[in-house]
């Protein structure tokens, strides 16, 4: 297939960008190259025939409409999206301009494209969206497909917002839609605004290891590369207006996940005295802090056979390696 990519330089994106290009699809990244966004997350596939970047932001209907014109692809990923709640709830007008307004703009140049060919079958849009626009789980249960929509945040509920303008494109107009809501991820070319990012790198400076409240906070951790390839994977095969959870089987509490990093880093890295745990600080809690997120991926892997590869240990170790050797980067 020719994919394309909104948001392909950005964490989640240029790890789908990577996987598509490398199973031979031919991918056109889309980005903004806003202050999360880094093409160098996709050099290696910068030279590579199969893909092309074009610099547009999602609300520009107009670029976007002559992109589509000019590379006709197969099929569009939509990952571009504000997406750190920190920032949403000190600034929610950028959060609703890119993930609501921005998603609008898209589903109206990809309707005009889908129509102006045919209205082909062979078509797919695919939402990438999260777990966070359910709200938040006691200490029992699982967020389903049928899960009634609770977003708290600014973010979550501009996420919320753009799920639905995806279906109702669907249902109004037979725009050919696949959507996806996901756990948190992590992994390499994470952008370091992020809770993991930041523990590595404030441990490797020394620096005090920001825990919100008493980190109890429950959150189920999916590696992004597995994220990817469930993202490709419900694009080629999921049912047309169908949502799919994808989760990684693998929650852990924002304390626990930090001891978890500590204890890799005092092995990879070790200090001369004490342990990097030394450094764990309790600070005041963020305002609506959801207590926990779990995914139910039953639906991914009885319809699709796709369940995550990757444990959080694992891909932990993997994640504090990478940041390790790749200090230019950061």
């Amino acid at each position: 297939m020719k994919i394309l990519v909104t948001g392909g330089a950005g964490f989640i994106g240029s790890a789908v960008v990577r996987l598509a290009v490398a199973r031979g699809h031919d991918v056109v990244n889309v980005d903004a190259l806003t202050y999360a966004a880094c093409l160098e997350n996709v050099a290696s596939v910068a030279d590579d025939p199969r893909y092309a970047f074009e610099q547009a932001d999602i609300r520009d209907r107009v670029a976007l409409a002559a992109i589509l014109e000019r590379h006709q692809p197969d099929a569009v990923m939509h990952l571009a999206a504000e997406s750190h709640v920190d920032r949403s709830i000190d600034g929610p007008g950028d959060f609703i301009s890119t993930n609501i307004t921005g998603t609008y703009e898209l589903l109206e140049a990809v309707r005009g494209y889908w129509t102006h060919k045919g209205s082909p079958e062979g078509f797919r849009f695919h939402h990438v969206s999260t777990d966070e626009v359910f709200g938040s789980l006691g200490a029992e249960g699982q967020f389903t497909e049928d899960t009634p929509y609770d977003p708290r945040s600014p973010y979550s509920a501009s996420k919320a917002a753009s799920d639905h303008l995806v279906q109702a494109w669907h249902h109004t107009y037979g725009l050919p839609v696949v959507m996806s809501n996901c756990s948190n991820n992590y992994g390499p070319y994470h952008f370091p605004e992020k809770l993991i990012p930041v523990i590595i790198l404030n441990a490797l400076a020394g620096k005090p290891l920001p825990i919100y409240g008493d980190g109890s906070n429950v959150r189920d951790w999916l590696f992004v590369e597995d994220h990817a390839d469930a993202l490709l994977l419900v694009l080629e095969r999921g049912a047309l207006g169908r949502s799919y959870n994808i989760g990684g089987e693998n929650e852990r509490s924002n304390l626990e996940l930090v001891r978890t990093l500590c204890a890799i880093l005092d092995q990879e890295r070790p200090l001369n005295t004490g342990s990097y745990a030394d450094l764990i600080t309790f600070v005041p809690d963020r305002p609506g802090h959801d207590a926990r997120y779990a995914i139910d991926p039953t639906r991914i892997r009885e319809e699709l056979g796709w369940r995550p590869s990757v444990t959080v240990e694992e891909g932990l170790n993997r994640t504090v390696c990478w940041y390790l050797g790749n200090e230019d980067w950061w």
